[in-house]
């Protein structure tokens, strides 16, 4: 089995390889692009998945392999790849979501001129997420960590004709550079305080307790700013929702498994640096669980089918951070294993929306209708992914939840488990909102909708299968995931300062949460099904509470106002500064050297009558100087 470890390194190589492919006979492949992409992904996926097995296998410790790249002085800087418990379940879910995003996009995007460079893009992308998850150590992730966001910024942008996709590239850019700019300085000074960037030394430094406390709570959290940025936590999430003005495929790959994914997966695999820290850990909890309710409200009247399913997103990511934030063996596996279950029904619902938008060419959920009848498929596996992420039982992230849930009772946070089932309720409420609004009732749309081909609607069969099974990898009857996560490397170490396992919700917790969940889907039916109670009472009774909800708590316009305008006229002032006043001085410089130099040229003129003159000129001064001087007693007074 370690002989499967040493192959690991081709899991990125193989979407690499498609991108140079693509890139070099792109124009001659066309729409032959997509075999490329899709080929080549699937090998990696197959020896992801054979890696997996290898390492849910073998109880042996984590395989890392590595090469000296730098040498300045006496510290050598590594570049390589390992193979742990976290990482191996996160090449699988990887490269299986880029698999079978690649083959919806293959008729989502038929007849799209840029057909291979969207492909392009598509692997580029896996390359840079895999090229991550397997990194050894900070350094090696914080090059892929800016490759990913560089690839987002190209595929939010695809449609840079549109004014709204450029501008919604450029923010997401801009805002993931902020969170970007605190993981960089917190790798910075973890390499001056360790002399090292491997994840094994940091965390030896750490236990050994070679760093301060208040070091370690510095790092901790300017590493969770990064990942605040890349998985939209509050209040760098502002870019997320307006990530969907990228292609649905894009919106279901980064809203899924990779891009956002990416902050969770950094606070897990540096997570022996945050248990170190208690204040690291609050930060991270109550910042996870401020915004998976506030992401939550947002959802309940959002029009938008994607943006619905992208505050699902950011509110289901604060989810993951305020498990982890609760400290323990229990969290660690609960944010992990939801990372998990999010990643198969998320892409199940954007890639379920694309479906539905391609039929019907509108975003607007109350212009669909009657979409159950023409699109059986679609609707059936939308419904599967509503189920899934509402934490219905026995679908998977109802196991999920109910892991979170029971890691934050057990911690005692009982304000976080309030704002945690509140959050559970608004969930189960606005995704059944979107799901009866879209194929319930009668047809509120001109168009002639009908099935999504079969190259769509097989991967929305796989994802649904998998949002039905994969909670059954860890329930609290078969704890298998926790135990495999909890074996080796990362798990064991926190279980030697925690003890104990990845506990799940007692018994009385898991039927409180499944009766909430059961009622926003009774709310949302009587609302929006069987239109019962009608869905503008809460509008009309607080329409100011509503308008909250609906313009996203005015955070846009905020930072619009207060950060984007003063440093608009900032940059306004600095650069007249600079064009005027820097620019001008220099200017002057040059004018005056200019004219220096120029009566210099014209004394120098080459014409021997001038330099005649200019003597006799000079004889003249000399003998009227020596005539005064002896007449005078000295030309300037003084006498002999």
């Amino acid at each position: 089995m370690d002989t499967l470890f040493h192959y690991a390194w081709l899991i990125p190589l193989f979407p690499l390889l498609a991108f140079i492919v693509i890139v070099s006979f792109g124009r001659q492949l066309k729409e032959g692009a997509a075999m490329i992409g899709i080929s080549l992904t699937a090998v990696s996926f197959v020896i992801a998945l054979l890696t997996f097995w290898a390492r849910f296998q073998d109880g042996a410790a984590d395989y890392k392999f590595v090469l000296d790249w730098l040498q300045v002085g006496d510290i050598i800087i590594n570049m390589g790849f390992e193979v742990n418990q976290l990482n191996a379940m996160m090449l699988v879910i990887v490269t299986l979501v880029s698999l079978l995003v690649q083959i919806y996009s293959k008729g989502y995007m038929h007849g799209d001129e840029r057909f291979p460079v969207f492909y392009q893009y598509l692997a580029l992308f896996t390359f840079s997420m895999l090229g991550l998850v397997i990194s050894p150590n900070l350094l090696q992730v914080y090059i892929f960590w800016e490759l990913v966001g560089v690839c987002s910024f190209l595929l939010v942008g695809y449609y840079y004709f549109k004014r709204e996709a450029k501008a919604a590239a450029k923010k997401a850019f801009i805002v993931t550079r902020i969170g970007d700019l605190g993981l960089f300085i917190g790798i910075c000074l973890l390499f001056w305080w360790t002399g090292s960037f491997e994840y094994s030394q940091i965390f030896e430094s750490v236990a050994l307790g070679r760093l301060e406390p208040w070091m370690i709570t510095l790092a901790a959290i300017l590493i969770f700013v990064g990942a605040m940025g890349k998985s939209g936590q509050f209040p760098l999430h502002t870019w997320l929702p307006d990530a969907m003005e990228g292609p649905t495929p894009v919106s279901a790959l980064i809203h899924a498994a990779t891009m956002v994914a990416a902050g969770v997966y950094l606070v897990a695999a540096t997570y022996p640096l945050f248990i170190a820290s208690e204040t690291a850990l609050t930060v991270v909890a109550y910042v996870g669980g401020f915004t998976a309710i506030f992401a939550a409200s947002i959802g309940l009247t959002q029009r938008d089918i994607k943006r619905v399913l992208a505050y699902s997103t950011v509110s289901q990511l604060g989810y993951m951070m305020m498990a982890l934030g609760v400290a323990g063996a229990a969290g660690y596996v609960a944010g992990s294993f939801h990372l998990m279950t999010h990643a198969f029904f998320k892409a199940l619902l954007f890639l379920g929306a694309g479906s539905v938008i391609h039929a019907v060419h509108t975003q607007d959920v109350f212009e669909m209708g009657g979409l159950w009848k023409k699109m059986p498929v679609t609707a059936l596996t939308f419904l599967i992914g509503c189920l899934a992420i509402a934490g219905i039982f026995p679908f998977a992230g109802f196991w999920s939840k109910e892991a979170i849930l029971g890691a934050v009772y057990g911690a005692h946070r009982y304000d976080l488990l309030f704002i945690a089932l509140l959050a559970a309720f608004f969930t189960a409420f606005y995704m059944f909102r979107l799901f009866f609004l879209t194929f319930a009732g009668e047809p509120r749309s001109k168009h002639e909708a009908h099935e999504s081909p079969a190259v769509m609607t097989g991967p929305l069969l796989i994802l649904a299968l998998l949002a039905v099974v994969a909670g059954f990898v860890n329930t609290p009857y078969a704890p298998m995931l926790s135990d495999w996560l909890l074996s080796t490397g990362t798990g064991a170490a926190i279980t030697s300062v925690f003890g104990g396992g990845g506990e799940h919700a007692a018994a009385w917790l898991q039927i409180v949460a499944l009766v909430i969940s059961i009622l926003g889907v009774v709310l949302a039916y009587f609302m929006y099904g069987k239109k019962s109670i009608p869905s503008d009472t809460i509008p009309e009774a607080m329409p100011w509470l509503y308008q909250l909800s609906y313009r996203k708590y005015f955070v846009d316009e905020l930072y619009h106002y207060v950060i984007v305008r003063p440093l608009g006229w900032l940059g306004f002032i600095l650069n007249a500064f600079d064009k005027y006043v820097v620019d001008g001085l220099v200017g002057l410089t040059a004018k005056i050297t200019q004219g220096i130099g120029s009566l210099h040229a014209r004394a120098q003129s080459g014409q021997i009558q001038s330099y005649g003159a200019v003597v006799l000129f000079g004889l003249l001064l000399l003998i009227i100087a020596i005539s005064l001087t002896a007449q005078g007693g000295g030309l300037f007074g003084f006498g002999h």
